[in-house]
């Protein structure tokens, strides 16, 4: 993997520019960058979403099928909704900078099954520093079945991908807490992004135990308890899953892959931009007046603002990007946005049948 970096010579005004504005907006309101009393209540409220319909499934004594899937896809919603809202900003480190808070809030990524070692590398590293770069960021990386960018190999298939893409975003969650973990840990010491020795073998046990607390809590309990088939107990907990993925997937497709966007593909370490300059070249915004959304996704609908300060809870989205626009607008750069969710979801579509047909 190339180390690709940027020009951050070019565009100095404007990104120190932007950077002191919102510094001063937090020093000038007196605000912690972290997360504040409201983002607790939604992290209570989003834990609960996700464990209270597991707690009636095991504790109340329910037979009925199309009850207990119901149950099951409410998880999959809570699932989504801790994390955008609260695994997200944790393994990002804008929930808190006290200890013992992040700690707890660990709980949170234990619940969801996957490793937040792995996590981060894919996420913080990959994602965040090369946005939008070809073979640098994984979110855009082709799966054979999908194309997701103008510079990778187009299949007579992908003719089709608008129609059948939703279906393996649905394996997003599956994949990962099954397989993706593991494969992700020996491509990444490969790439020397994980140390060899004694720190591969710890990452390995750590996976190999989150796996087990996950699955023997989420899978084999409710396989013992519940009365009914173990296959249909198996299709629920991937009906819960599948749930999840196709939502996540949307959320930060939405973001990166459309028209909009700009796809890096080159062989020099150069990247003849400043890092500032290409995160808003190659992100967009979306329903940004959706104030219930803004709530359920973890501010992820202020994109923008998320790559330009990852390290700034999302709480603060919505009234940075007020700066944000003002500053760019200023400096004569772009601040993609579409008005809605649903917009921003045809534009996502829109793009994966254009790339499908040329």
């Amino acid at each position: 993997m190339i180390r690709y970096k940027f020009a951050n010579e070019t565009d100095q005004e404007f990104a120190s520019t932007l950077k002191k504005r919102v510094n001063d907006y937090f020093k000038d309101n007196n605000l912690s960058k972290n997360a504040n009393k409201q983002m607790i209540i939604k992290t209570v409220i989003a834990m609960s979403v996700y464990l209270v319909p597991f707690f009636i499934m095991i504790f109340g004594n329910i037979t009925q099928i199309p009850l207990l899937f119901a149950l099951w896809i409410a998880m999959g919603f809570g699932k989504c909704f801790i994390g955008t809202s609260v695994m997200h900003d944790t393994l990002h480190g804008s929930y808190s900078k006290n200890k013992t808070v992040n700690f707890l809030m660990g709980i949170s990524v234990l619940v969801l099954g996957i490793a937040p070692s792995i996590w981060k590398i894919q996420h913080n590293v990959l994602h965040h520093t090369y946005t939008n770069i070809e073979h640098a960021d994984e979110d855009i990386q082709p799966r054979f079945v999908l194309r997701f960018t103008p510079n990778q190999p187009r299949r007579w298939f992908h003719r089709y991908q608008h129609i059948y893409s939703v279906f393996f975003y649905g394996l997003l969650t599956l994949v990962w807490v099954v397989i993706k973990d593991f494969f992700k840990l020996i491509d990444y010491k490969k790439k020397g992004l994980v140390k060899s020795g004694a720190s591969y073998y710890l990452h390995h046990l750590e996976i190999v135990g989150r796996k087990i607390i996950y699955f023997a809590v989420f899978l084999a309990l409710p396989i013992y308890i519940l009365p009914i088939p173990v296959w249909m107990t198996v299709v629920m907990f991937i009906t819960m899953h599948f749930v999840t993925g196709v939502m996540l997937s949307l959320i930060f497709q939405t973001a990166h892959v459309i028209p909009s966007s700009d796809f890096i593909e080159q062989e020099e370490e150069k990247i003849e931009r400043n890092f500032s300059v290409h995160q808003i070249l190659t992100t967009s915004n979306y329903a940004m007046n959706n104030k219930f959304l803004t709530w359920c996704i973890g501010g992820l609908n202020f994109q923008v603002e998320h790559h330009l300060f990852p390290s700034i809870c999302h709480v603060h989205y919505a009234s940075l990007s007020k700066i944000v626009q003002q500053t760019t607008k200023e400096f004569n750069l772009p601040y993609h946005s579409h008005h809605t969710f649903g917009a921003a979801i045809n534009s996502h579509f829109k793009q994966l049948k254009d790339l499908g047909r040329g």
